[in-house]
């Protein structure tokens, strides 16, 4: 059978990374998520912490330039002898990582606009997950032993990085809009274990396991 990737995209609290783990570990697959960070540096020499800082995120003060300038021998952190001047180089970086990962392997990969990354390849099937508000403050409040207040606002921010990054790199598209999606999964109503049957029952429909 050919190579064939799941793509997820996630509000925060949902369980998203739960059920793209769950689903990849049924499959007997690799999922990817902040591993991409650290290939990408492989290949990059650039240090992870670069990559770190922008995961899903769009700087505002300057990017990658303005963040090397204050880093005590900011030259350590550049190989090759190669030149960046923006936070795009490193997303190229993990771009080529996404594709080469769907060329080389069936794999469940997590955020970094990789439903984007590999639209129009087939054997790809891109999932979103999202939950009420309610429901995914009290996950993350279970998860990171915070307050309520911590939850709310730990929700809020990262859902706007996802989103905004989301926007940047793909020219303008909305990260939320159901039409980028195979599925979309209200992870409350569904639950973790069933939406990962879902997905699979839905993988077996259109051909790509059985």
């Amino acid at each position: 059978m050919e190579n064939y990737v799941v793509t997820f995209a996630r509000g925060f609290g949902t369980g998203g990374k739960e059920i793209a783990s769950k689903l990849a570990k049924e499959l007997g697959i690799h999922c990817y998520e902040n591993r991409i960070l650290t290939l990408a540096s492989q290949m990059s020499g650039l240090d992870e912490k670069l990559f770190q800082e922008v995961n899903e995120k769009v700087r505002s003060n300057g990017g990658f330039s303005s963040f090397l300038k204050g880093l005590p021998r900011a030259k350590s952190y550049i190989s090759r002898n190669e030149k960046f001047v923006s936070d795009d180089k490193l997303f190229e970086y993990q771009k080529q990582i996404i594709e080469n990962l769907a060329d080389t392997e069936s794999c469940v990969i997590v955020g970094k606009c990789a439903d984007y990354i590999l639209r129009g390849r087939p054997n790809i099937v891109s999932i979103y997950i999202e939950a009420p508000r309610d429901f995914c403050v009290k996950r993350t409040m279970e998860h990171m032993g915070v307050t309520e207040d911590v939850a709310t606002a730990t929700i809020v921010h990262t859902d706007k990085f996802r989103a905004d990054y989301y926007k940047y790199y793909t020219h303008g598209n909305y990260w939320t809009n159901p039409v980028n999606y195979d599925l979309t999964i209200n992870s409350e109503k569904v639950g973790i274990e069933d939406s990962v049957k879902l997905i699979k029952d839905y993988m077996k429909i259109k051909g790509i396991i059985k």
